[in-house]
């Protein structure tokens, strides 16, 4: 049987259901002359592990699920990178000269070739799913590898191990230029492809880390061995394309890369740090974004809540959370909602992460005296309809955006607080006079972000009503529980994307009053409670209800809520869930 028909014949076996889309698929592939399994596979007409045990059978060959090899530990030693990845061939198992190679081609002759002219090992052969040896690849060689093999095997034959001492620019020679464009290019890539928002490469006493900042959590990336070498090679090339000074290497710089990685425009943020083992570099990835409501989450009643709020005409409305709460882009969001061809929007900010089309936007330059408040001054006098404020982090830029609110413009900004309520405090504390609080400020919003589970492979979970009487989650509630599993979308993490929870304190006629007697933070949450305030971890319990987060996200990133009878737990009885 010739090797179109026996494809076919596989692809149907494994549950393929349009007989006529596979064969063209099949021809065209052979006509450009490409893989044709490869093509198949690209269509996503067949299940890849039903389709590969079907493949082993046809051929004879050993079906292996997963590779018996330890791929936590780097596999240069055991088998070429460059064979390897060029061919993707991933070794299944190693035992001496034996060597099993897993591969979901089993027809690709180039490939058999040159393992036997390359490897001196007695080889037999096995088939494993393309997803699989793939992951396997990235795992055992680590992101760059095949670029890097040669370059790193010619410095090591030079003796050329201390790279960091060198004070001069290390991209001399061509190969090596282009083997560190393409690793950089190659980050980007993959940074992308996981959803990863920062990119961090830290030096280490004898090696380069490098990580993924994915849904929140910081996750390693393997890289091939003695990267150390060529630390010096990469922080320049990212330096050149920041257009900062790759010469100054003992103060910290700022700057940014604005690039197209397969058509995707993205901006990157880049800043270096000097430490003992050399500089550190942190890239922040800002793909353009939609800024559309949905995004964020919430339910009905909070939603409406910040509609009305947005149809304000003049005030303050600050957002509160630590670093990372996705507090820019909330503002963001709103922003995007308010701008219209009638209403004129400025910012000011440090820096602008992403660029607004019809909104004018500063960014802080201190080293020129444009600070918040020089900044704020000025847009004051440019005819604003709504001003956003990137931190309120001083009396004076507070006190000028507060004049703005009172002579009737519409502000945003943010504060680091810990909860709504906490806003209050934190202006109190600035010097800011509770009166102006009062008169200027219509709602304080606090955020935190927390992962959505994985839809793909999310399981029920069973917790002990007397947990989950303590934790103040509604017992009643707890069929709608689910726990983080792992699957081969979310990376075997459970979590796929992240949301928003909030709490919204609105400033009423009552809280008014209360602020400008200068009462205490307790009283005043009462009164938030009393006026509607959802607290944050009751709102993540309606999450968790919803199946869309678990109840250890909510509590990682929640403080206990507070009752109006001094502050003791909800209990599940006390507790009423906003609508998912």
């Amino acid at each position: 049987m010739s090797l179109i028909p026996l494809i076919t014949k596989l692809a149907m076996d494994s549950g393929c259901r349009d007989r006529v889309t596979c064969e063209r698929v099949l021809q065209e592939a052979v006509g450009k002359q490409l893989s044709p399994i490869e093509a198949l596979l690209d269509a996503d007409l067949v299940d890849e592990a039903v389709f590969a045990q079907h493949l082993a059978g046809a051929t004879g060959l050993e079906y292996l699920a997963k590779p018996e090899v330890d791929l936590s530990q780097p596999l240069h030693s055991r088998f070429p990178a460059k064979l390897a990845l060029r061919h993707r061939l991933l070794p299944g198992r190693v035992n001496g000269k034996d060597v099993c190679l897993m591969t979901y081609d089993p027809f690709d002759l180039k490939a058999k070739q040159a393992v036997g002219q390359e490897l001196h090992k007695n080889v037999t052969w096995a088939v494993g799913t393309r997803y699989q040896i793939l992951e396997g690849l990235r795992q055992g060689y680590g992101v760059g590898a095949e670029n890097f093999e040669e370059l790193i095997e010619g410095r090591e034959a030079a003796g050329d191990d201390d790279e960091l001492t060198q004070e001069v620019n290390v991209l001399d020679a061509e190969d090596e230029e282009a083997s560190v464009m393409n690793f950089v290019n190659q980050i980007f890539r993959e940074a992308l492809k996981e959803r990863a928002t920062d990119i961090h490469l830290e030096p280490l006493e004898k090696d380069l880390r490098i990580r993924y900042r994915i849904d929140g959590s910081l996750q390693e990336v393997t890289v091939p061995p003695n990267m150390r070498m060529l630390q010096a090679s990469i922080i320049s090339r990212l330096k050149i394309m920041a257009h900062l000074d790759i010469a100054e290497r003992r103060l910290p710089q700022d700057g940014r890369i604005n690039l197209e990685l397969d058509g995707e425009p993205i901006d990157v943020r880049v800043a270096t740090i000097p430490s003992v083992n050399g500089e550190s570099v942190s890239l922040r990835l800002l793909t353009r974004q939609k800024f559309d409501m949905s995004m964020l989450g919430l339910d009905t009643e909070s939603e409406e809540k910040i509609r009305e709020l947005l149809k304000l005409p003049n005030g303050i409305i600050l957002v509160t959370g630590p670093t990372g709460s996705g507090k820019s882009t909330t503002l963001y969001t709103f922003l995007k909602q308010l701008n219209t061809k009638e209403t004129r929007i400025v910012t000011i900010e440090d820096p602008v992460e992403n660029k607004l089309d019809g909104v004018v936007q500063i960014a802080v330059k201190p080293e020129i005296k444009l600070t918040f408040a020089s900044g704020l001054r000025s847009i004051l006098r440019g005819d604003p309809n709504i001003i956003m404020v990137g931190e309120m982090r001083d009396l004076e830029t507070t006190e000028i955006a507060i004049r703005g609110a009172l002579t009737g413009h519409l502000v945003f900004s943010t504060l680091h607080t810990n909860d709504a309520v906490g806003g209050i405090s934190r202006l109190l504390d600035m010097g800011v006079e509770p009166f102006l609080i009062a008169s200027s400020v219509r709602a304080f919003l606090a955020q935190r972000l927390v992962r959505t589970l994985c839809p793909n492979c999310k399981q029920p979970e069973e917790l002990d009503d007397e947990y989950l009487r303590k934790i103040g989650f509604p017992v009643e509630l707890k069929g709608g529980i689910m726990r983080a599993n792992g699957c081969r979308q979310c990376r075997d993490t459970g979590y796929r994307g992240r949301m928003a929870i909030v709490e919204i304190c609105m400033i009423t006629n009552e809280m008014q009053e209360l602020i400008t007697a200068d009462k205490p933070n307790a009283v005043l949450r009462q009164q938030a409670l009393h006026d509607g305030m959802i607290p944050l971890r009751r709102y993540g319990w309606s999450k968790v209800a919803a199946g869309l987060t678990t109840v250890e996200e909510v509590l990682t990133n929640t403080t206990s809520d507070h009752s109006s009878n001094g502050g003791s737990t909800h209990t599940a009885q006390a507790v009423s869930l906003p609508t998912a």
